[in-house]
């Protein structure tokens, strides 16, 4: 790096001599210099080239500066101080190749460019290997169409529950966005319920044919939560007749209610179960009755948290459901977790569009 130091003494005079022609030809030299020892360079010789690069940038001409962000970018020990200015260069051909690129930049700076800057520089943060919640929290919401696609689309992006929330607020009317969004594996069960009721059915389709990974979930979630309300499958219906008309008499007295469905699951009492969470979400016993003999817990979750039931009783239910099932230890935990997490206005809105797919089947009767 004693190549380095020498040049500091022709940097001093390319500066004062006030040309930008020798500054641009001085600043190409210095790149080639770096990036031939990139590799050896300590942390005091990339801090010394921060201050070369930083001192003849200033005033190069444009073309000058996208070359020198350009052959930095790829670099992963560029000097940081150059990186963070081209990054927020308000030019993108200066700052589109670091923000997309440079493993200099950590996510606090991301998060703080995305922030500030326009759509162009969020596209280019869109399209780096990876990205982080706390950087796609803000693209997903900061972003446009183009942008929010392009970070759905990323493979190496991680999207917090907000984030999943929005993509699928955003993704209505949009196929492209709801299918990319709804191929992605890790999307919280209850979102991907949501993103289906808002999906048109060319988009439920596309999923499954383009998507093999996303076909169990689709099945299960359309033909379990859905399709189950239709009169074919009434006959794997117990005999709720009788639970059915004790509970619909609780309820003209204004007792039935929260506790009272905790004692029923407390005690086993599964028709009254079926019966009371019927009565309560207005759906059918048909739907009711296949979410507590399914393997997972999942349509049981967003019914109960539609009707506003309190943890306790979730539980009483989730240890009811488990009853007779081989469940690893932790699935009632994990189930309870997700009921807390569970947006109730999402819930009631997941519920009311279960009720109108089901209108052809038998109805029990509803809260007011």
């Amino acid at each position: 790096m004693n190549a380095a130091l020498n040049l500091l003494t022709v940097v001093e005079e390319a500066i004062s001599s006030g040309s930008l022609g020798r500054r641009g030809e001085m600043i190409r030299h210095v790149t080639d210099l770096f990036i031939v020892g990139a590799s050896q360079c300590s942390d005091e010789d990339v801090a010394l080239f921060d201050t070369v690069f930083t001192r003849l940038a200033v005033e190069i001409e444009q073309a000058a500066r996208v070359l020198l962000a350009a052959r930095l970018a790829p670099i992963p020990n560029a000097p940081p101080i150059t990186i963070r200015a081209l990054a927020f260069d308000d030019a993108i051909e200066i700052a589109g190749p670091v923000l997309t690129q440079s493993e200099r930049l950590h996510d606090a700076t991301l998060v703080e460019n995305a922030r500030t800057k326009g759509q162009e520089h969020l596209l280019a943060i869109s399209r780096r290997r990876t990205l982080s919640e706390a950087v796609t929290d803000v693209l997903v919401v900061r972003g446009d169409r183009q942008v929010v696609l392009s970070t759905a689309e990323n493979a190496g992006a991680r999207f917090s529950e907000a984030s999943f929330t929005k993509l699928v607020e955003r993704a209505e009317g949009d196929d492209r966005l709801a299918e990319c969004v709804g191929s992605r594996p890790e999307i919280p069960f209850h979102l991907f319920l949501e993103l289906l009721n808002r999906a048109s059915d060319a988009v439920r389709s596309r999923l499954e044919k383009s998507h093999p990974q996303a076909k169990g979930e689709l099945r299960r979630a359309v033909n379990e939560a859905t399709d189950c309300m239709r009169d074919d499958v009434v006959k794997r219906i117990r005999d709720h007749a009788a639970a059915l008309a004790f509970v619909e008499s609780l309820q003209r007295a204004g007792q039935l209610d929260d506790e009272r469905l905790r004692r029923f699951a407390q005690a086993g009492g599964f028709a009254e179960v079926v019966a009371g969470l019927a009565v309560m979400s207005g759906l059918s016993l048909s739907v009711v009755d296949r979410a507590m003999v399914e393997e997972r817990p999942d349509t049981i979750i967003v019914i109960a948290k539609s009707i506003a039931l309190s943890w306790a009783t979730m539980k009483a239910l989730l240890e009811l459901h488990s009853r007779n099932r081989s469940i690893p230890s932790h699935a009632i935990p994990q189930a309870l977790a997700s009921f807390e997490r569970l947006n109730a206005a999402t819930a009631r809105e997941i519920v009311r569009f279960w009720r109108l797919r089901g209108q052809g089947a038998t109805a029990p009767g509803r809260t007011g």
